[in-house]
């Protein structure tokens, strides 16, 4: 994902889920799952709802555009969901000039799912949804698809700091503009090179 910051906007561009990829485990009364979105399920929702909002951290009073409003523009493509999208809204703004925007999640009731075990995990395959969100998320959430690396850059182009979310990397996330630069404690650098592997296969650079 990337993250362009403007004087009183913010444009973003990249994937909020990445299909046929295995999210992180997640509760239910019944016991953990992982859950997988397959291919063509993202695409089947669009042509169902023509007005997919886009929220932040889920809330529904946060309400910063969607796809009937032209400002936000979602496909599917054979990586996963991709959007696109230019928000005003100050507080979103602001934190993305903090760095303290950290990922992508989405709002959706399920049409056809396939439950199965998986080594031994309950594994659910959805093969068609009902998408009514897509939320920015901030430090305050953790994405269920988590697995993200941020590069944050000032406005000359060089990197501050880089984090790792995770273990499946969906995509890389860049902000480029006007970011307040924070002190970072000194730490060992994790190894990305199978994660920056897993991005060239997705994008089919392999």
């Amino acid at each position: 994902m990337e993250i362009r910051i403007k004087e009183d906007s913010v444009e973003i561009e990249g994937y909020v889920n990445a299909v046929e990829r295995l999210s992180k485990p997640l509760p239910s009364r019944t016991g953990e799952f992982v859950e997988r979105i397959c291919k063509g399920a993202f695409q089947r929702a669009l042509q169902r709802n023509d007005n997919v909002r886009l929220l932040y951290n889920h809330n529904w009073s946060r309400d910063l555009g969607g796809t009937k409003d032209g400002n936000v523009e979602l496909s599917e493509d054979n990586i996963g969901l991709r959007i696109r999208a230019t928000v005003k809204d100050a507080e979103t703004v602001q934190e993305a000039r903090r760095g303290n925007l950290v990922g992508f999640s989405f709002g959706f009731e399920d049409r056809d799912v396939d439950e199965h075990s998986e080594n031994g995990m309950r594994t659910r395959d959805v093969k068609d949804m009902d998408l009514y969100e897509i939320s920015i998320l901030d430090r305050k959430k953790t994405p269920a698809y988590d697995g993200t690396l941020i590069n944050v850059r000032d406005a000359e182009g060089q990197q501050e700091k880089r984090i790792y979310f995770g273990d499946i990397f969906a995509d890389e996330i860049k902000i480029t503009g006007n970011t307040e630069r924070r002190e970072q404690p000194e730490e060992k650098a994790p190894d990305y090179s199978e994660a920056e592997k897993i991005i060239s296969e997705m994008k089919g650079e392999n």
